[in-house]
């Protein structure tokens, strides 16, 4: 069972205007499995505490575990991360966490991912290209614009299928991901795997399903603002 550890603050920079990406190193950090994520807790002075759940943007191999935190309104823990951490601060974390949405690297395998939910798919794609299995990933994202998407360009580097949709893209004209778009990209795929926003996920299970994959074979990670 995952427990609390400390995470010291070695990077921070914000990679779109609307995310914060952290750099943490832990101490005996144990290896983690792609797409499985973090919990990250605060704790004010008269003890109140606040915790989020983050996912892993880093290949095991990093020596530093990366976050991308999305700042939500009002949110407390987003805020604090963005506006007032530092580098050289420690973070309360505990993890890895997650079985269902993990990748074993060895299943061909989609990634439908929207927003900031690409954050786990660069962790597949990561230790996809370390361990020389590219060929069995492919990734499909889906953001407003380019700058609206985090890793954008590590992502086009992978092959990913990029979609936006409030701009074209060279010859795509704006506008969510079609069947006839996502179906060629399921040819050989066992897996399927969909991170974003509620409405996102529910957008691509679908598409999912209309493009004949089996639900059964379709794992879903949804996420969104917490009260």
């Amino acid at each position: 069972m995952a427990t609390w550890s400390d995470g010291r603050i070695i990077e921070k920079d914000f990679p779109t205007p609307r995310t914060v990406r952290l750099r943490l190193h832990v101490d005996d950090r144990p290896r983690h499995l792609p797409g499985q994520h973090y919990l990250v807790r605060l704790r004010a002075p008269d003890d109140y505490t606040a915790q989020r759940s983050y996912s892993l943007a880093s290949d095991t191999d990093d020596p530093l575990l990366e976050l991308l935190i999305e700042r939500q309104p009002d949110g407390e823990v987003s805020e604090f991360l963005a506006d007032v951490a530092e580098v050289g601060d420690v973070l309360e974390l505990r993890g890895p966490i997650g079985r269902w949405f993990v990748w074993d690297t060895t299943t061909p395998a989609l990634c439908l991912v929207g927003g900031t939910g690409v954050v786990p798919a660069v962790a597949m794609a990561r230790t996809a290209q370390r361990l020389g299995r590219a060929d069995l990933l492919r990734i499909a994202a889906v953001a407003r614009e380019h700058d609206d998407l985090p890793y954008a360009a590590e992502l086009e580097r992978h092959g990913a299928t990029l979609a936006f949709t409030r701009a074209a893209s060279g010859n795509r004209s704006p506008g969510a991901l079609t069947v006839e778009e996502v179906g060629p990209l399921l040819a050989g795929v066992e897996l399927g795997y969909v991170c974003g926003s509620a409405r996102f996920a529910s957008y691509a299970e679908e598409l999912l399903v209309a493009c004949g994959l089996d639900p059964a074979a379709i794992r879903v990670e949804r996420f969104g603002p917490t009260s």
